[in-house]
């Protein structure tokens, strides 16, 4: 999969909205996050895709302390649009600008997350960035990784992990890198990203 041949796909993409009585749920409670997406940086992958994972810092009040995810976060008053919200937390946390450095390609389904305290509306919207632009990370992120997209897409890339939710071990669909287990949210986002470049 290329750059192109994702940003054609998403352009062919109609993203599903969440159902009304749960957008008037979480009224006044919007978010959004990004998936950034680069060539391969060594450029031996013949512009293989990679994107953007980060680790949040470990934060009592946060209820996705230490998880992996998608830069991201709450809509904020300023924000005209929850593009504007994916391009500003993602500034905020990884330092990539991707106004300046690369370009949204387009959106994927919204959703909201199972385990949050409060309903919360998503849309994860898709960007591309260059190989080259640097990564300056915030007090909120405790590490950043860039996963080749053929890690995700290859068969058995799916997986069951245990993980520990308030307490308590829950099986999970997830997705593995090296040490790194990505379930939950973000791991829907990914499975539907996964869905479009294989469709």
């Amino acid at each position: 999969m290329t750059l192109a041949q994702l940003a054609e796909r998403l352009a062919n993409h109609c993203p599903e909205r969440v159902a009304e009585r749960e957008r008037l749920a979480a009224a006044g409670s919007r978010a959004a996050v990004a998936v950034v997406v680069r060539e391969q940086a060594n450029g031996a992958s013949g512009g293989a895709l990679e994107l953007l994972l980060i680790k949040r810092a470990e934060h009592e009040r946060d209820p996705w302390s230490g998880h992996v995810a998608l830069p991201g976060g709450r809509e904020e008053a300023a924000d005209r649009t929850l593009e504007d919200t994916a391009i500003r937390e993602t500034l905020e946390e990884t330092g990539l600008d991707l106004r300046r450095d690369g370009q949204i390609l387009g959106a994927l389904d919204e959703l909201h997350p199972r385990s949050a305290p409060v309903p919360i509306l998503v849309r994860p919207y898709v960007a591309s960035v260059r190989a080259d632009a640097p990564l300056t990370l915030s007090d909120e992120v405790a590490a950043a990784f860039w996963v080749p997209l053929s890690t995700l897409t290859a068969p058995g890339a799916s997986v069951e992990s245990t993980v520990a939710v308030r307490g308590a071990a829950r099986q999970v669909p997830s997705y593995r890198h090296g040490e790194y287990v990505v379930w939950g949210m973000t791991e829907r986002i990914l499975r539907n990203l996964v869905y479009l470049v294989g469709d």
